[in-house]
């Protein structure tokens, strides 16, 4: 996830070839979002909570002290498999940690909707080729997995 003062995610129309914005948010996390075949509720109930209570935005005194949700922020979801690419052999990545595509579509429309519960959520296109746009904050980007 990165701290972001802006985002947004779009995809280019099939038929025109004009990008169209999917999702786009102001202050909050940009989350790129992957699955693993062992993901279930208990790790997409964690790890919402975890976007929305984690204090990664500044309080008066310019610590990292505030949650996102008690800043006000939103979160800007996009499906990102290849970050379980294992880059550790070969010349090309392997994809075999990541869920099974039919699972992985289950895991994030899940994962939207759970996050949905705790504020505002913009989204991108589960499988597309998308153009992510965002002016980092900081910059902070974490790594958060469980």
């Amino acid at each position: 996830m990165q701290r972001v003062t802006e985002a947004s995610v779009t995809e280019n129309d099939s038929a025109t070839g004009d990008p169209v914005t999917l999702g786009s948010i102001g202050r909050g996390l940009l989350v790129l979002a992957a699955f693993a075949p062992g993901d279930g509720d208990e790790q997409l109930a964690w790890m919402a909570d975890r976007l929305w209570g984690l204090r990664v935005f500044p309080d008066d005194e310019g610590r990292m002290n505030v949650s996102t949700r008690a800043a006000g922020g939103s979160l800007l979801l996009v499906s990102q498999f290849t970050l379980y690419g294992d880059c550790s052999r070969g010349r090309r990545p392997s994809f075999q940690g990541a869920a099974p595509p039919g699972r992985a579509s289950a895991l994030y429309h899940r994962f939207v909707d759970t996050c949905r519960e705790g504020g505002h959520v913009e989204v991108g296109r589960f499988g597309a080729m998308m153009t992510v746009k965002l002016r980092n904050d900081g910059p902070v980007t974490l790594l958060i997995d469980r």
